[in-house]
């Protein structure tokens, strides 16, 4: 299935990270791939709109990927980096989630800095690994936005973790390679995502059961302990780079007062908040 949606798309692929590279094999078997340009050690290969871009370097440190891209002659809307995930209980994961940091930037990309968020095409990608998902010790979820690089482009990260017991799974690169190549935006609205853990349990949930696309995730960790001031900056910053005017709170990961607290200071700042009952659910054909 090819893309129809017109826009040109770019996979990066990490020389030095294996699921990419296993990911970008993955790519070149199961299309035929023209190579179009070259950036000094960068390679960009072509198939229709699709772009692979081959990097020695370590994606969430390419600060100036526009820059080679647009060095190499080409034009592309949107990117999707091939990566691997990293967690200390090395669970078996496959992943998706936005960019950027909301205080410090210790991975990569600008402090207090979001990259534009792809809701539709990162949601879409969810919802078609886990549909394809046939592996019962994998888990698919969302991630919460965190680390670099920064780009202007609408980005998101796809992921194969946690250890590298998992990293060489060759099984969960056919999946994700498989969604790269037949995801597509659908016309759902946009929520921004605000409380819970890393591993965004209750907006996977919804986004898998509902017809609505989350951009940027505000998790607990990023809140506790921030100023009001601080937690309003947040939240209009990943509604900003979401494009969403929605808010969707996992209201039960906060005690009551916090819960209070934080959804006063959404909808003072403008934002609609919404629950899983104002959402129409996805339905079987």
């Amino acid at each position: 299935m090819f893309k129809m949606d017109g826009k040109k798309r770019l996979f990066v692929c990490s020389e030095n990270d294996i699921p990419s590279v296993n990911m970008k094999d993955r790519l070149l078997r199961k299309r035929e791939w023209e190579e179009k340009g070259r950036n000094g050690s960068d390679i960009f290969l072509m198939n229709g709109e699709n772009v692979i871009m081959i990097t020695p370097d370590l994606h969430i440190r390419i600060e100036d990927i526009d820059k080679r891209i647009d060095d190499a002659g080409l034009v592309v809307d949107e990117v999707v980096f091939m990566s691997r995930h990293s967690a200390t209980s090395g669970e078996a994961a496959m992943t998706v989630h936005p960019i950027g940091n909301f205080h410090e930037n210790k991975f990569g990309g600008k402090e207090r800095t979001l990259v534009r968020s792809n809701p539709a095409l990162m949601t879409d990608a969810l919802r078609r690994i886990a549909d394809c998902n046939n592996m019962e010790d994998f888990k698919v979820c969302f991630e919460v936005t965190h680390h670099g690089p920064w780009l202007d482009k609408p980005t998101f990260f796809i992921e194969i973790g946690s250890d590298e017991r998992n990293w060489g799974n060759e099984r969960a690169a056919d999946i994700l390679t498989d969604v790269l190549l037949a995801m597509e935006p659908d016309g759902y609205e946009t929520a921004v995502g605000v409380g819970g853990g890393h591993y965004a349990p209750r907006f996977t949930e919804v986004a898998l059961g509902f017809k609505i696309n989350f951009g940027h995730m505000l998790p607990n960790y990023h809140i506790e302990g921030s100023s009001d001031e601080d937690i309003i900056r947040m939240v209009k910053d990943a509604c900003a780079a979401s494009d969403a005017d929605l808010v969707y709170m996992h209201r039960k990961s906060m005690k009551k007062p916090d819960e209070k607290r934080i959804a006063d200071l959404i909808s003072s700042a403008g934002f609609e908040l919404i629950t899983s009952s104002d959402l129409e659910p996805i339905t079987e054909n």
